[in-house]
């Protein structure tokens, strides 16, 4: 299983990346053990993955999207016309903190039960770190790797997201939370709560281009933002159905829309990709992070503590997991039905008095319409 070895940070040094076609002695020299550390200075061992191992061996054709590009720095012609829609469509969803009201929050969070308000702080702790993560790796990897101008725009702009994403979730904590012993355990969740350090350091591994291919791990961060979300958010949009916490929902309805749209995105490259990987490496990460979730929403911190059922919240995550394997163009695993009917109605506009509050379903006007379009004319037909 490779969650089994996901608890430790990497600290071993490769030598730079070589070029495509090595010798099967160099490749040789790059098979080896990764050594990893724990707390009682134990040595584990995490394998390159085969892929990896093929990816630099030159096995595989040059995935056209990480072949440097010298036009790279300038952006038109748009030649990915899907990839630039993206981009423009995340760009016509932009938020701010500022928009959230958590003034009645506050009289909510007085009335809730202490386990709901420790579902919901260790909920917020998960989060507050994971985004911080998945820019990580868009800054580090994505960002360096892909040659392509209009999909370095779609991540760009996704890190300026991610980062609003992180400013929410601190900003509910230190609002929620008035105890700054407590408020400064959640913030280091990754080091001080369990359940959150396990979902972390999975993600994490697969920040590490050493030892996973890039398939591999375009495929772990759709995981990461489709499926590690999708309890979290579920149980969130559980308060908002029995009215409670309105300034939190509401974030949550943003929040989720752009996770949604970035696991659109992965999906999207993973359909450029010339290897796209086995549908056995699929299942097997993509079974790996629902593990995880499972153990998350319904072991370590289950949602019975805010009168959820856990065993349909285990198999809205594989309704999840399934969906995703849908869309990457994979057989699914677990085909169960979507537990949760209600969750189908979140993303109906209109829901919410836009006079009153913004809708989640909101985007800027005039973004993503051409000069045309915006011309005032007399001819349309009435």
């Amino acid at each position: 299983m490779v969650a089994a070895s996901l608890e430790r940070a990497i600290t071993v040094e490769f030598p730079e990346q070589p070029q495509q076609g090595l010798t099967s002695e160099i490749v040789e020299g790059f098979i080896k053990s990764v050594d990893l550390k724990d707390e009682k200075e134990e040595q584990v061992a995490i394998e390159m993955s085969e892929f990896k191992r093929k990816e630099l061996s030159g096995e595989l054709v040059p995935e056209p999207f990480l072949v440097p590009n010298p036009n790279r720095f300038v952006l038109f012609p748009i030649h990915e016309h899907d990839v630039w829609q993206m981009y423009k469509k995340a760009e016509a969803s932009f938020w701010t903190a500022e928009e959230l009201d958590l003034v009645h929050d506050l009289n909510d969070w007085a009335k809730l039960t202490d386990n709901e308000r420790h579902f919901i702080k260790h909920v917020l702790a998960f989060f507050a770190a994971s985004d911080g993560i998945v820019n990580e790796n868009l800054a580090m990897n994505f960002s360096n790797e892909i040659q392509v101008p209009e999909a370095r725009c779609f991540y760009g702009f996704q890190i300026a997201i991610e980062n609003i994403h992180s400013e929410v979730y601190s900003l509910l904590i230190d609002t929620y939370i008035k105890d700054t012993v407590e408020k400064d355990y959640l913030l280091r969740a990754i080091e001080t709560i369990p359940c959150v350090q396990k979902k972390a350091n999975w993600a994490l591994r697969w920040c590490d281009p050493r030892v996973s291919s890039y398939p591999e791990r375009l495929l772990a961060f759709a995981a990461v933002e489709g499926i590690f979300f999708s309890g979290s958010f579920c149980s969130i949009f559980w308060l908002k159905k029995r009215g409670l916490m309105p300034g939190l929902s509401f974030s949550n309805e943003m929040i989720s829309r752009d996770e949604g749209m970035h696991t659109d995105f992965a999906c999207l490259m993973y359909s450029k990709l010339v290897n796209k990987l086995p549908e056995s490496r699929v299942h097997e990460i993509i079974r790996d992070a629902v593990t995880i979730e499972h153990e998350f929403v319904c072991d370590s911190l289950p949602v019975e503590l805010i009168g959820m059922n856990s065993a349909l919240m285990c198999q809205y995550i594989e309704f999840v997991a399934d969906r995703l394997l849908y869309s990457l163009g994979v057989s699914k695993i677990y085909n169960v039905k979507n537990p949760f009917d209600w969750m189908d109605m979140i993303s109906l506009q209109g829901k919410t008095n836009f006079f009153e509050k913004r809708v989640g379903e909101y985007s800027k006007a005039g973004v993503g319409v051409s000069a045309e379009e915006k011309v005032f004319t007399l001819d349309a037909d009435f």
